[in-house]
């Protein structure tokens, strides 16, 4: 049986409920990261709110982001935690916005 916790890869209800909450709350985060983003580059002054955020230190972007509301979902009265990160790393990628208004992501099959 020890084996079986320790090399087989078991895990206790506990255990295994706690990670299917970690994992619900890494995908809320991303989903309103995922938001965020194209709520930031559809607004009129994307352009230059990408230079603001490019040139605020990377441990303020976060702030950055939720201050301008990006992060903000309707029905939700805060915001969903990790998101703003998630959206300050992601747009801090980008070199400029895209001209179609959608961030493209690369996917390859």
């Amino acid at each position: 049986m020890i084996i079986g916790f320790t090399a087989g890869g078991w895990t206790t209800a506990g255990t295994a409920a706690e990670m299917a909450k970690t994992s619900a709350m890494k995908a809320k985060a991303e989903l309103a990261a995922n938001l965020c983003v194209e709520k930031f580059i559809t607004a009129s002054n994307a352009g230059d709110n990408l230079a603001k955020l490019k040139g605020t230190s990377s441990y303020q972007r976060d702030s950055f982001i939720s201050d301008g509301g990006w992060v903000k979902l309707a029905g939700i009265k805060s915001d969903v935690p990790g998101a703003a990160d998630l959206c300050a790393d992601k747009l801090s990628a980008m070199d400029t916005i895209p001209t179609n208004g959608v961030a493209q992501e690369n996917t390859k099959s």
